[in-house]
């Protein structure tokens, strides 16, 4: 894949693109999302105290739902679409083009530029989670583990923000070196034209596992036989995504072979 020859977008066009209109739709979401979380650490928090462990749980599911939910989104951003495209294209797709062109611009956005796009992701299931009735050990398990989801989710463009820093806070780095939250340089192999694998940011996680499994490429070659549409055109160009479209999917890794010994009375 080093001869790809990429062709990106300009890098001053996709700035220009940030918009008042996108400004105020960013402090609109933040501004719901925290309202809805209030509302749902409420109506969660009694029960979360009278039965801690299923909380937790609940909260580990929801943390590692995040870091799939992450991944689907952040490769459905970097395959399809323009940022020509109504409404989302500005505000979700084309961070997402603006990046790959030059990966320290997150670093450079402030509060709400990092973290609105996500607060709109999760104010739906936020909301629905606060809706559920109180009771019953599965609706609770539910909701408890939205809110663990969408916080994470919430997070995640915070994390990819802090693994493209330099020199993050000293606690971050420890979360990193952890692997609690995205480390730099396991994010890094996403950033290898033509970005193409490990799309989990927010912890990372399940980046080898979907690698492995081909979840992601095989995904791509369904929609392009049912659309006609070419993975990452627009932010690689034609002839580099064509390419990437047209390699062989390399075959699945071969699951180790178990050997019993049975003892002589069984055999």
């Amino acid at each position: 894949m080093a001869d790809l020859e990429i062709e990106q977008r300009d890098k001053s066009a996709l700035r220009a693109g940030y918009s008042k209109s996108v400004r105020r739709f960013e402090l609109c979401s933040i501004a719901a999302y925290a309202a809805a979380m209030i509302w749902l650490a409420w109506r969660i928090a009694p029960r979360a105290l009278h039965n801690p462990w299923l909380a937790l749980c609940a909260f580990m599911v929801g943390f590692v739902a995040a870091d799939f939910i992450s991944g689907f989104v952040h490769w459905t951003a970097d395959t399809w679409g323009t940022p020509e495209w109504p409404i989302i294209g500005n505000a979700l797709i084309r961070p997402f083009r603006e990046h790959h062109v030059d990966e320290k611009e997150i670093t450079r956005h402030d509060f709400v530029e990092t973290n609105g796009n996500n607060c709109f992701i999760s104010l739906a299931p936020t909301v629905l989670a606060a809706l559920l009735p109180r009771s019953g050990a599965a609706l609770f398990f539910a909701a408890a583990m939205t809110f663990a989801l969408t916080l994470a989710v919430f997070g995640t463009n915070q994390f990819h923000k802090w693994a493209h820093m330099d020199a993050p806070p000293p606690l971050v780095s420890w979360l990193q070196r952890a692997g609690l939250i995205l480390p730099p340089e396991h994010h890094a192999v996403h950033h290898r034209a033509p970005y193409a694998k490990y799309y989990c940011i927010t912890v990372g996680w399940l980046n080898e596992a979907l690698f492995r499994l081909r979840f992601f490429q095989v995904l791509e070659r369904i929609i392009s036989a049912a659309t006609g549409l070419i993975p990452r055109e627009d932010d690689i160009g034609k002839r580099a995504a064509l390419e990437v479209a047209l390699q062989p999917l390399p075959p699945l890794p071969e699951l180790p072979r178990l050997s019993i010994d049975l003892p002589p009375e069984l055999e």
